[in-house]
Formats: structure tokens, C-alpha cells, sequence
């Protein structure tokens, strides 16, 4: 009995180990590579420009932060945003992402799980957005089954980690 506890006992830690690896790989700060919408024919768009701009922070406590911009944005032409015309609104819109929260890995699954506290997109507010992930060569690739721009596209996401 005393054997098998102790066998128990090491597997434990063995496992537990183990699942730390991808969550301690995400650990810091993140730059936006690219976006890309995937169009259910195939055909794909770049929803914040050909290089947006962004940052990811995942923590080692769990939590995470996500901005991402279209790169060239046009400014407000009055100087004051609650001047901002319904194109300039729309437009500001249409060119940044930002929610924060909890994050979970399954690496069982290889999941990254979102847990959204707040977002610019207030219908992600409270939920969860499931996140399948691929880590390789300093790159975090994670595909967008449910994007902001609604109906049947889906995104792929690509970060480098910053050093």
C-alpha cells in the first residue's frame, strides 16, 4: 500500500507538471502578427488591415489581456471623440478589439479558455471564448470560431512572443 501511495503521489506530480508546461510558455507579453477571417468558401479577409497592431498579456495568476488595432486608423477630425462622426464612430469600431479576464489552459484539448470579464464587444461580457492553440517557434497560433463580425467565419489568430 505504501508503494502505491508513493506511486500515486509521484504520478501526481509528474502530471501536474506536465500540464503546467503550455500555461507557463504563455506566461508575459504577446505582439499581434496577423488576423485573418476565413470565410466559409474559403476565400479570407484581414479584418484590421494587412498589420494590425496588438498586444496579449497572459499572467502567471491567470488573467489576460487582449488589444488589438487596425493599424491605420483615420483620426477624428474634430479632436474630441464624442464629435466623432457615425462613419468616424463606425469606423473606430470596425478597427479595435479589446477584451480582459481569466484564462484557462487544456492541454489535453489544447484549448485556451477565455474567461471575459469585460470587452469593447459587450456581447462577449461574461462568457467564455474557447480558443484552439498551437505554440511553436515563439509563435501562439489560436483559431476564432465565433469572431465579432458574427455569421459562419472563423479567425486565425497568430502572436510572437515578445522577449
Amino acid at each position: 500500500m505504501k508503494h502505491l501511495l508513493y506511486l500515486f503521489f509521484t504520478m501526481s506530480c509528474y502530471i501536474s507538471q506536465a500540464q503546467d508546461t503550455h500555461s507557463q510558455q504563455l506566461w508575459g507579453t504577446w505582439s499581434l502578427v496577423s488576423v485573418e477571417n476565413i470565410n466559409p468558401d474559403g476565400s479570407t479577409t484581414a479584418p484590421y488591415g494587412d498589420h494590425p497592431v496588438g498586444i496579449l498579456v497572459f499572467t502567471a495568476s491567470g488573467k489576460y489581456a487582449i488589444q488589438i488595432l487596425k493599424a491605420n486608423r483615420s483620426k477624428v477630425a474634430t479632436n474630441d471623440k464624442d464629435k466623432a462622426t457615425a462613419e468616424e464612430n463606425a469606423a473606430l469600431v470596425r478597427g479595435s478589439n479589446a477584451h480582459y479576464g481569466i484564462y484557462t489552459v487544456d492541454e489535453n484539448k489544447q484549448t485556451i479558455v477565455f474567461n471575459v470579464q469585460h470587452a469593447f464587444y459587450p456581447n462577449w461580457e461574461g462568457g467564455t471564448q474557447v480558443r484552439s492553440y498551437a505554440i511553436q517557434n515563439n509563435l501562439l497560433t489560436y483559431t476564432v470560431t465565433t469572431p465579432t463580425n458574427g455569421g459562419a467565419s472563423m479567425a486565425k489568430v497568430v502572436w510572437k512572443k515578445d522577449q
